[in-house]
C-alpha cells in the first residue's frame, strides 16, 4: 500500500510539473492594446488556451499591447497588469480571472500566477471540470453558500454526467446519498420513472425552481442534453415549492446562454442499438452582447436489452437573454420533445423472489406503444431597485400529449406455475391523456442590517394550474401466454378503444417569507412559513358515470433551521421542517377523496469544506414521518388506498470535489430504516418497498494534466443497493447488488478545436440484478430487471 501510494503521489507531482512546463512553451504574439475582453479573445485565438472570466470585471478595462515571443503565463500576466485582476492556471490550458479580493494590491502591482490550484470557474462555464459547487439556490431561493445553509443539498455537476455518460436523470441521482430512481409499472422505457428521496417516492422535478409535471403527466424520461447541474434539497421543500414529497426536491439547473462563443457536437454509440446525437451552441446575438442565445438539441434512437423494446426521441430547447439595463434582465425559453417507444411492464414476483426468467423476456405484445409529446415556454425576469432589493418574476406553461396502446402482462394465479410452464394472463390497456400545467411564481428579495445583524430577506407567492384529461379502457382480457415459451399473438394495439377515464383540476395558490439572520459568533439562523390555498378536483368517468370529487385544503407549515460555522472548514446545522400535499386527484373505491399528506422531518449534520473549497463532505441525520400514503388499487385504475403513517430515518453521508490536482471524486452512502407506523391497509410494522437499509455509490477520475499523458482520463465506480421489499405486504424481496463501472477519455487540440474521445463501461462484471418493483397491491407486474453489461462510446468537438 505504501508503494502504491508513494507511486501515485510521485505520478501526481510529475503531472504537475509538466503541466507548468507546458505552460513554459514560447509564442509569436501580435495583440494590440485594445478592450481588454477583446485582448483576452486574441490571446485564446493566437495560443488556443481557453480563458473564463465575468464580463462584468473585464468591463471598462484596456489589455497592453503584447507584440513578440511570450510564454502563457508571461502574456496573461501582462495582459492582466495594473488592472485589478488576478488569475489562475486550472489545468494547462485554462485560465481562470477574477476581481481581486478587497484589501490586496495586485491593482498596482503584477498578480501572481498560481499554476494549479482552486477553481474559480462559472458554473455556467462549459469549460467547468469541477465536482462541487460552493452555491446553491435550491433550498433557499437565494445564492446562498452551501456552508451557510442548514439544510442537506447534494450537486451533481455537468463534468460528472460527461464523465459517466449520463442520458438519463436517474443516472445523475445515482451519485447522491439516500436517491435512488425506479422504473415503475409500465415505464421500461421510462415513461413513469420515479425518484426516491429519503425513502418517499416522488414524480415531480423542478426545473430553474418552477414546477414541472410527473406522474400521469410525464413525458418520457428528463433529457439532460441543457442541463448544466442536478441540484437535489433533501427534506421536505414544500414551503417554498409547494405540494411535494417529504423526501426532498431535484431541481434541474438549466445552461444559460453566454457571450463568449461556444459550439459543442457530440455523438454517442452504445450497446442495444444505442445512438444519440446532441449540439449545443451559444453566444451573441447584438454587437454589445445585451442580446444573447443559447440552444440545446437532442436525438436519441435506441433499442434495448428487452425483446422488442425500442425508443426514439428528439429535444430542441432555445433560450434567449436580454440584458435590458445594467438592473434589468430577462430570459424567454422554450423546450420541444417528442417521445416514441415502447411499453415494458417487466416480470412478476413468484414466491418471495421475481420469477426466475432471462431477463430479456417481454410478457406484452409486440407492437405495443407509447407516443408522447411536449411543450414548454416559459419567460422570467428580474430588476434590482437597488443593490439590496430586487423583485423576479417568473412563469412557465407545459402542454403534453400522450397516447399508448399496450397489453399488460398479469398472472392471474401464480399456483399455475410449474418448473415447466406458468401461464401468464394479460389485460390491454389504451389510454389517451391531454393536459396542460400552467405555473408563475413571484420574489421580493432584501438584505438589510438591524443593529449590526444581517438579514436576507424572501417575500414570495406561486400559483399552479393543472388541466389533465386521463382517457382509458383497461381490465379486458387478452389472449394468455406461457412465461417460459411465449408465443406472441400480434395484437394490434390501434384496436384497443377508449371508453372510461377522470377528469383531473388541480388548483394550487400559496404565500411564504422566508429570513436568513447572520448572528455573531458564525451563526446562521433560517426562519419561513407558507400559506397554502388548495385545491384538487376529480371527475371520474369510470362505468360512465361521472363522480365528482374535490378536496380543498389551507395549511400554514413552518420551517426552522440553525448552522454554527466554528471555522471556515466546519459546519454545524440542524432544521425541523413540516410538510403538505394533497394527493394526486385520485379516490378511494367509493369516490370519496383521499386525505391530504402531512410530514414533519428533524435533521443535524455537519459539513466541511477542505483542501481550498476543492473537496465538500455533508454527514446527515434525518427522522421523517409522513401520515397518509397514498398507493394504487391493483385493478381499479383512479382508485388508491392510503397505508397510514410511515417512519423513515437514518444517515446520509456525501462527497465531492478534487483530491489531488486532476483526481476527482463524488461519492454516497445511506443508512434508512424504513417502518409503516400506523395500519390501515394492514401493513403496520412493513417497510416501505424499493427502499434499501444500505446503498452507496463511489466514483473517481484522474486526468493527466501535462507530459506525453496529457489529456487522458480513466475512471471508475461502484454502485451497491441492499435488499429491498417489493410491495407493501413485504411478501417479496429484491435481492441486493453491486455494479462496477469504468471510463477513459483522451482530449485532443485539432485544427484549432478540441475533440475528446470517450468510452464507458457500465455493469462491468455483468451482474444479473433487478432495478424496481412497481410496489402495488399486487406481485404481478412491475418488477424491472437491470441493465446488463454495456458499453458507450462518445465523440465530442468544442470549439
Amino acid at each position: 500500500m505504501y508503494l502504491l501510494s508513494k507511486t501515485l503521489l510521485g505520478g501526481l507531482l510529475a503531472g504537475v510539473a509538466l503541466s507548468v512546463a507546458a505552460q513554459e512553451q514560447n509564442f509569436n504574439l501580435d495583440i494590440p492594446a485594445q478592450p481588454l475582453a477583446a485582448a483576452l479573445e486574441a490571446l485564446r485565438t493566437q495560443t488556443g488556451i481557453h480563458v473564463f472570466y465575468a464580463e462584468e470585471a473585464v468591463k471598462g478595462k484596456t489589455g497592453a499591447a503584447l507584440v513578440g515571443s511570450f510564454t502563457v503565463r508571461q502574456a496573461v500576466a501582462n495582459l492582466l497588469a495594473g488592472s485589478g485582476l488576478v488569475h489562475t492556471f486550472t489545468t494547462s490550458d485554462t485560465v481562470a480571472i477574477k476581481r481581486a479580493d478587497v484589501g490586496s494590491d495586485a491593482a498596482a502591482t503584477m498578480p501572481a500566477v498560481n499554476v494549479i490550484g482552486n477553481s474559480l470557474y462559472d458554473p455556467n462555464d462549459p469549460y467547468n471540470t469541477d465536482y462541487s459547487r460552493g452555491n446553491a439556490s435550491t433550498a433557499t431561493k437565494t445564492d446562498t453558500p452551501i456552508m451557510e445553509t442548514p439544510f442537506s443539498i447534494k450537486t451533481v455537476p455537468q463534468q460528472v454526467m460527461k464523465d459517466q455518460q449520463a442520458v438519463r436523470l436517474e443516472q445523475a441521482l445515482e451519485n447522491v446519498s439516500g436517491v435512488t430512481s425506479t422504473r415503475t409499472s409500465g415505464a421500461s422505457n421510462g415513461s413513469q420513472s420515479a425518484t426516491m428521496i429519503r425513502g418517499f417516492q416522488t414524480y415531480e422535478f423542478y426545473r430553474d425552481g418552477s414546477r414541472f409535471p410527473g406522474g400521469w403527466v410525464q413525458n418520457g424520461p428528463r433529457e439532460l442534453a441543457n442541463i448544466e447541474q442536478v441540484e437535489v434539497l433533501k427534506g421536505p421543500a414544500s414551503i417554498l415549492y409547494g405540494r411535494l414529497e417529504p423526501g426532498g426536491l431535484v431541481n434541474l439547473v438549466t445552461k444559460k446562454p453566454s457571450a463568449t462563443p461556444y459550439y459543442s457536437l457530440q455523438q454517442q454509440f452504445g450497446s442495444f442499438n444505442f445512438y444519440r446525437t446532441t449540439a449545443d451552441a451559444t453566444g451573441a446575438i447584438s454587437k454589445d452582447k445585451s442580446l444573447l442565445y443559447r440552444v440545446n438539441l437532442d436525438y436519441e434512437n435506441a433499442g434495448s436489452f428487452r425483446d422488442f423494446v425500442s425508443n426514439e426521441r428528439g429535444f430542441l430547447a432555445p433560450t434567449f437573454h436580454w440584458q435590458i439595463s445594467d438592473r434589468t434582465e430577462a430570459n424567454v425559453h422554450l423546450e420541444y420533445q417528442h417521445n416514441k417507444s415502447t411499453p415494458d411492464n417487466g416480470l412478476f414476483a413468484l414466491g418471495n423472489r421475481p420469477v426466475n426468467l432471462p431477463r430479456e423476456r417481454y410478457l406484452g405484445e409486440p407492437g405495443s406503444k407509447f407516443e408522447s409529446e411536449s411543450f414548454v415556454a416559459g419567460l422570467d425576469w428580474s430588476h434590482a431597485f437597488s443593490d439590496n432589493w430586487s423583485v423576479r418574476h417568473r412563469v412557465d406553461i407545459t402542454s403534453v400529449l400522450k397516447n399508448e396502446g399496450t397489453p399488460y402482462a398479469s398472472p392471474y394465479d401464480e399456483t399455475g406455475c410449474t418448473p415447466d410452464s406458468c401461464p401468464v394472463g394479460r389485460y390491454g390497456l389504451a389510454n389517451k391523456n391531454p393536459a396542460n400545467v400552467y405555473y408563475t411564481t413571484l420574489d421580493l428579495l432584501g438584505n438589510f442590517n438591524t443593529w449590526g445583524i444581517k438579514h436576507s430577506v424572501l417575500f414570495g407567492g406561486d400559483y399552479q394550474r393543472m388541466d389533465d384529461r386521463y382517457r382509458f379502457s383497461m381490465g379486458f382480457p387478452i389472449t394468455s401466454i406461457d412465461a417460459y415459451r411465449p408465443v406472441y399473438n400480434g395484437i394490434d394495439p390501434k384496436l384497443l378503444t377508449v371508453n372510461g377515464g377522470f377528469n383531473l383540476n388541480e388548483e394550487w395558490f400559496g404565500l411564504y417569507a422566508q429570513d436568513q439572520i447572520e448572528l455573531p459568533h458564525h451563526i446562521h439562523l433560517l426562519a419561513g412559513f407558507r400559506y397554502d390555498n388548495a385545491r384538487v378536483s376529480n371527475h371520474n368517468l369510470n362505468g360512465g358515470t361521472e363522480v365528482i370529487s374535490t378536496t380543498r385544503a389551507t395549511p400554514i407549515k413552518p420551517r426552522v433551521g440553525i448552522l454554527y460555522q466554528p471555522i471556515p472548514e466546519v459546519s454545524i446545522y440542524g432544521n425541523y421542517v413540516e410538510n403538505f400535499g394533497l394527493q394526486n386527484g385520485v379516490n378511494f373505491a367509493d369516490n370519496s377523496p383521499l386525505p391530504p399528506t402531512t410530514a414533519e422531518q428533524w435533521e443535524a449534520g455537519i459539513k466541511t469544506e477542505l483542501f481550498d473549497k476543492r473537496l465538500t463532505t455533508t454527514f446527515a441525520w434525518f427522522d421523517i414521518t409522513k401520515q397518509n400514503i397514498a398507493i394504487p388499487m391493483f385493478g381499479n385504475l383512479g382508485y388508491n388506498e392510503v397505508v397510514g403513517e410511515a417512519r423513515n430515518q437514518g444517515l446520509e453521508f456525501d462527497v465531492s470535489g478534487e483530491l489531488l490536482p486532476g483526481w476527482k471524486v463524488i461519492g454516497a452512502y445511506s443508512y434508512i430504516d424504513s417502518k409503516m407506523t400506523k395500519d390501515v391497509a394492514g401493513v403496520q410494522g412493513n417497510k416501505l418497498w424499493n427502499v434499501p437499509r444500505n446503498a452507496g455509490s463511489l466514483w473517481t477520475t484522474y486526468e493527466f494534466l501535462g507530459g506525453d499523458l496529457q489529456g487522458l482520463k480513466v475512471g471508475g465506480g461502484v454502485q451497491v443497493r441492499d435488499q429491498r421489499e417489493g410491495d407493501k405486504a413485504n411478501s417479496f424481496q429484491l435481492p441486493g447488488y453491486a455494479t462496477v463501472n469504468l471510463m477513459t477519455s483522451y482530449t485532443m487540440k485539432v485544427a484549432g478545436t478540441r475533440l475528446t474521445t470517450q468510452f464507458n463501461v457500465n455493469n462491468l462484471l455483468d451482474k444479473w440484478y433487478y432495478d424496481s418493483a412497481a410496489g402495488w397491491s399486487d406481485r404481478t407486474q412491475g418488477i424491472m430487471p437491470g441493465e446488463p453489461r454495456n458499453f458507450m462510446g462518445s465523440v465530442r468537438v468544442e470549439f
